[in-house]
């Protein structure tokens, strides 16, 4: 993170410093975690639904903090906490105020991007074509939410000339409203709409209203990218204020792909087809799913005007960090390391890919889908349907696993071509982790993703040999 003077963040936050102002100029680190506090950082309180900040205001002082973003009616309860602090009406609620005071100051355009799935993977593409004319600064990691793109735009550089934040994660109607607000983009892309998050918006529309939102806060002057291929985000051309580019493989998007061809690890070969001119384009991203990836980043590029050459070097680019990486597994396996999260289109593009792969067999360990509400069980059986025809060893991690080995059983396979099941309890994790270790064999490709609860990442990290290298890779 930045510096920044003691005064900026009063003036951002609208916060009272419990102390006499310093007369010397006083430049501090904003932190959130105070295991990670430094001296010379400001400690900030931040309060959520499973925890309070100011419980580890002590922590953040043991470690050196100079100050405390804390609530007023907490400094009042706890006057002698060892520094001064700076006291607001809600920790979360200052930091936004702070946010949105720093991007009246930022010289800069913004591009917020939504969607249900392919929200990290689009910012990387994008911020990687953009990057080869413009200084660009994207959020790190999925930091897209109330907290996350505060602390984004905080961590701007001075001279940035384009910011390219994930915004929203389908939580709630007004989630994108409130971030639109605080970022003040000049440029939405939605990248889908799928029944993620369901258990909380209850319907598909829903959803659909709730990415609308980033559609409508962009001024006529802005501009708008969405995912032709998709009936609910196209549907948001007529909220649209600003100019609006679709892309996709359907004949009526403006930045179009057609004659796909997967070449495996080597990547995607396409033609696009952009204001009635056409290109060969080869990316590095694998498996259809790479072209949406490709195509959302040419339609962003060609709205800022930028050469489709130009473009293509930017696509190259060996920095961009898609979700999916290949990495080295135990005894000589392969690993497809698809572990963020999963839904039942990012699991069928997954299970798509790894039937592309030559391997002497293929697996699959599937962690169960989380937050599907009534539609659960007829999701997790289309998994299961699809993981049958193409794997030859399914492992289910989770309960609602289970589903999709029932299904995946129920299979119609070919002679000859058994299919090994194996199911693991959550609770079973170290099981888990020490059957894939044994199992996994040389000329094995091995897929692994499941609900981001489950934390399959740490598992992957624990059955990679030592001191491996990711070798690359990409999906939505």
């Amino acid at each position: 993170m930045r510096a920044y003077e003691l005064r900026d963040i009063l003036a951002g936050t609208g916060g009272e410093y419990s102390a006499p102002l310093p007369v010397q100029p006083l430049f501090l680190t904003l932190e959130r975690d105070s295991r990670n506090v430094k001296p010379g950082d400001v400690f900030i309180a931040v309060t959520g639904e499973q925890f309070d900040g100011h419980m580890f205001v002590g922590n953040a002082v043991e470690h050196g903090a100079t100050t405390a973003i804390v609530s007023r009616e907490w400094a009042a309860q706890n006057p002698d906490v060892g520094i001064p602090m700076i006291m607001v009406d809600d920790p979360v609620k200052a930091l936004q105020r702070w946010a949105a005071w720093r991007r009246d100051r930022l010289h800069c355009r913004v591009v917020g991007i939504t969607g249900s799935i392919g929200k990290t993977s689009a910012k990387e593409s994008i911020a990687a074509v953009l990057g080869q004319r413009w200084k660009v600064f994207k959020s790190p990691g999925n930091f897209n939410n109330e907290i996350g793109l505060p602390l984004t735009l905080l961590d701007a550089p001075d001279d940035v000339e384009v910011l390219v934040l994930e915004m929203g994660g389908a939580y709630a109607f007004g989630e994108l409203e409130m971030l639109a607000g605080i970022a003040k983009p000049d440029v939405a892309v939605v990248t889908n709409i799928y029944p993620v998050h369901l258990e909380r918006m209850g319907t598909i529309e829903n959803i659909a209203k709730t990415k609308q939102e980033l559609v409508e806060a962009i001024p006529e002057s802005g501009l708008i990218v969405l995912n032709g291929d998709d009936v609910r985000v196209r549907n948001m051309i007529a909220a649209a204020k600003g100019r609006v580019i679709t892309y996709g493989v359907e004949d009526e998007a403006e930045v179009r792909a057609s004659d796909v061809s997967t070449d495996g690890l080597a990547g995607t070969t396409f033609r696009v087809e952009i204001d009635g001119k056409a290109w060969m384009a080869k990316v590095p991203f694998i498996g259809a799913p790479g072209v949406q990836i490709a195509l959302v980043a040419l339609a962003v590029g060609y709205g800022f005007g930028m050469d489709v050459a130009e473009m293509l070097v930017g696509l190259q680019d060996p920095e961009v960090q898609v979700r999916l990486v290949f990495v080295p597994g135990p005894n000589g396996s392969q690993l497809i390391d698809d572990t963020y999260n999963a839904s039942t289109p990012s699991v069928l593009a997954a299970l798509g890919l790894l039937r592309q792969i030559p391997a002497k067999r293929r697996i699959a360990v599937l962690g169960e889908m989380r937050e599907m509400g009534s539609i659960a069980e007829n999701e997790h059986r289309v998994i299961g349907g699809r993981a049958g025809d193409i794997v030859d060893m399914l492992v289910g991690y989770g309960d609602l696993s289970q589903i999709m080995i029932e299904e995946a059983q129920g299979s119609d396979r070919p002679e000859g071509r058994p299919l090994e099941t194996h199911f693991f309890e959550v609770d079973q994790r170290d099981d888990l982790v020490e059957f894939l270790k044994t199992h996994l064999l040389e000329g094995d490709v091995v897929l692994l993703k499941g609900a981001h609860g489950l934390w399959m990442n740490t598992i992957v990290d624990e059955i990679r040999p030592e001191s491996s290298g990711d070798v690359n890779g990409a999906t939505a």
